[in-house]
């Protein structure tokens, strides 16, 4: 307070004393005419009206209507006039400077106001895009009252929400006492309010303090403090529906995640059983028969088998139980990866030795393609050599799988700055452009082979799970008839992983 009356005092005396200076100086220095003192010592008030408020430009206008009267206007020294036409300038002066003072002072109060609303604006602006930031309810609690203090410059902020009387404070823990009690109390009070704006600002020790609804719809649902900030009652009941409105949103969106998340579970649950049964039937019933057939045919009776069908049988069965066995390791290899309980043992690997080794693993089924090879010189990559030679296995029986006996199957490689790129190409039957996203999705197959190739769709899942824990990438190139070309890209041993 004795600051504020300090600066007033500073100001009337700065005020009169440039006033004296005014007059003085076009009195004794410069000998103007009439009209050019009346208009400086208008332009003054003005001046004046727009910096300091139209109380100083009155009360210095009245003090300028005596002194131009005493040392500009005839009899000069007296404050008497001669001249009827200098009273009717001399009222003329000082309506002027009254009526010019007030509107200056208007201008200056609405730029004011005007910087006053551009200000709520922006806060309004800022919470709003802190409150966008975050998606999930519980987030997005611990994060409106931060949010509300640091847009505002607040001392504090507390929210307090009635569902199970939950606290949330920013700033000064002392600034805002949190009595559940009152804080309930108070929150139904407000939003039972039938008042138009339901805000309370008020002053409590010396600091503003502002109480703001949060509702949903006409339903209370908690209250949000506002210490040692003073804002319009519009802009607090903005910032009120705004945080009920980021709640609404929050809690829209986690209904929203639950509700797909349980319908693409149940699209995976579908997906696997058709595809696991599919899968394990096949193989069961080949199994079932052929030990059925042994056991029909008794090795000691009249109807035994020859040893060569006997060996036929037996043969199916062993093929069929390692089908069997792969089906399993893949579902199990799946759920490790999404766990990410696989250990992989990053090391210097060289490219080649993995390529040579995955097709002889695959020579079986490339028996019937020509493979063509050309892999430059290339420094050794970051990879663990078993996995990278699951996926080269994976890629190369897809090729030989999908496309025709005769056909030929390239594999190639380039060398970039920081990595290698190995690609598997074929001439088969190529996968349409929507399709060739989802094929790397678990228990997928694309349409135009899905019924004529057996295949569980887990082997392209598997493989881009093992190449995203390389830190490295697979994807596809194709088209209908022509074919496709599957690409991983590895980093190079002289590359840190990330």
């Amino acid at each position: 307070m004795n600051s504020q009356r300090l600066i007033a005092v500073l100001k009337w005396s700065t005020a009169a004393v440039v006033l004296a200076g005014i007059v003085a100086a076009c009195h004794l220095k410069l000998h103007v005419n009439q009209t050019t003192v009346a208009l400086t010592l208008l332009l003054y008030i003005l001046f004046l009206a727009a910096r300091w408020g139209l109380r100083y430009a009155v009360v210095m206008s009245i003090a300028a209507t005596f002194l131009y009267n005493y040392f500009f206007l005839p009899p000069i020294g007296t404050l008497t006039i001669s001249d009827p036409q200098n009273w009717l300038a001399l009222f003329a002066f000082l309506a002027t400077s009254v009526v010019g003072a007030r509107l200056s002072e208007r201008v200056r109060e609405e730029a004011e106001d005007a910087r006053l609303r551009q200000r709520e604006i922006e806060v309004l602006y800022g919470l709003s895009r802190e409150l966008l930031q975050t998606e999930n309810v519980a987030g997005l609690l611990n994060a409106i009252a931060p949010a509300v203090m640091l847009v505002t410059h607040a001392d504090a902020v507390a929210l307090y929400l009635l569902d199970g009387d939950r606290r949330y404070l920013a700033g000064d823990p002392a600034a805002i006492p949190m009595d559940e009690i009152g804080m309930r109390q108070h929150a139904l009070t407000l939003a039972g309010a039938d008042t138009v704006t339901d805000t309370v600002t008020a002053t409590h020790f010396g600091v503003l303090e502002s109480r703001i609804p949060i509702r949903v719809g006409v339903r209370p649902r908690g209250l949000l403090i506002i210490k040692g900030v003073h804002l319009s009652t519009d802009s607090l009941d903005a910032i009120g529906s705004l945080v009920s409105i980021a709640l609404d949103r929050a809690q829209a969106l986690d209904s929203v995640t639950r509700a797909e998340a349980a319908k693409e579970s149940e699209r995976l649950r579908s997906l696997m059983i058709d595809s696991i049964t599919h899968e394990l039937r096949t193989p069961l019933t080949s199994i079932k028969a052929s030990a059925t057939t042994l056991l029909i045919h008794d090795p000691c009776g009249p109807n035994a088998l020859d040893a060569a069908s006997q060996r036929d049988l037996l043969t199916v069965i062993d093929e069929e139980t390692d089908r069997l066995n792969r089906l399993v390791s893949e579902a199990v290899e799946m759920a490790q990866l999404d766990a990410q309980e696989v250990h992989m043992a990053f090391t210097p690997t060289d490219l080649v030795t993995v390529v040579d080794a995955a097709v002889d693993a695959s020579s079986a089924v490339l028996a019937d393609h020509d493979l063509h090879q050309h892999i430059p010189q290339l420094p050794p990559i970051l990879a663990d050599a078993g996995y990278i030679e699951k996926v080269l296995i994976n890629l190369l029986e897809n090729a030989a799988k999908y496309s025709a006996p005769g056909t030929p199957i390239f594999i190639s490689a380039e060398r970039h700055p920081v990595t290698v790129t190995l690609s598997v190409a074929d001439h088969g039957q190529g996968i349409d452009s929507s399709e060739q996203e989802l094929i790397f999705e678990r228990f997928y197959r694309a349409n135009s082979v899905s019924r004529h190739t057996s295949g569980t769709g887990m082997g392209l899942a598997i493989s881009r799970a093992i190449m995203e824990a390389h830190h490295g990438s697979l994807t596809v190139t194709s088209q209908l008839g022509e074919g496709s070309v599957f690409s991983i890209t590895l980093p190079l041993a002289s590359q840190s992983l990330v």
